[in-house]
């Protein structure tokens, strides 16, 4: 029996989900969150072998809790439901733990067989996903600004992006204002950009904020 957690901040969505998971015998829901810091009480109260996640919530975020649940649970496979196609996230995701990303608009069965893939401690990869890792192999140097940013970078660039001020970002991410000014110079460099404005408009840009 597979245990499975889903983690959407729509009700319908988790909903949806649940009974469709419930229509196959190797799958059971054990537990359900809302946002990033419910996921992370999830895994600390329920044993569970793989969990589904938006990437998209408010509060803490998919992207924010990633690092969280991977320290809490190493063990435990991490596959992105996303609404963002797989180009904009999937590469800089797998890199930093999640064991697969799928995007909302694919075939339900696609999601029962990520599942039981993942469920083995291997990654799964759609075509696209593994086409993009390849193309990353063969041109490190041409992957776009943003994947070459680390994990925290990533992630307080997008917030930054969002319009959201060091002092929030700080409060979010348990880091102080100082680092976080620190990862903004870091990123800013590494992405050839000079202001928040730039950022927005390169997320924008690149489809990697709505």
């Amino acid at each position: 029996m597979i245990k499975v957690g889903i983690v959407d901040d729509h009700a319908i969505v988790r909903s949806g989900l649940k009974q469709f998971l419930a229509e196959h015998v190797d799958l059971r829901v054990v537990g359900e969150a809302a946002n990033g810091r419910e996921a992370i009480d999830l895994v600390r109260k329920e044993e569970i072998d793989v969990l589904i996640m938006d990437l998209s919530m408010p509060g803490q975020s998919g992207i924010d809790a990633l690092a969280m649940l991977r320290a809490k649970a190493p063990d435990m496979g991490i596959l992105i439901l996303s609404g963002y196609p797989e180009a904009h996230y999937a590469i800089n995701l797998i890199r930093q733990g999640a064991s697969g990303y799928l995007n909302k608009e694919c075939d339900p069965s696609e999601i029962v067989e990520a599942l039981r893939t993942i469920s083995l401690g291997k990654r799964y990869l759609t075509p696209a996903v593994a086409d993009l890792l390849a193309q990353q192999l063969h041109r490190k140097e041409d992957a776009p600004p943003h994947e070459q940013l680390s994990e925290r970078e990533f992630q307080v660039f997008l917030k930054l992006a969002k319009g959201e001020t060091a002092g929030n970002i700080a409060d979010q991410l348990s880091l102080s204002v100082k680092t976080v000014s620190t990862y903004r110079t870091r990123l800013m460099e590494k992405m050839g950009l000079a202001s928040n404005s730039d950022l927005t408009y390169y997320a924008l840009k690149n489809g990697l904020i709505d």
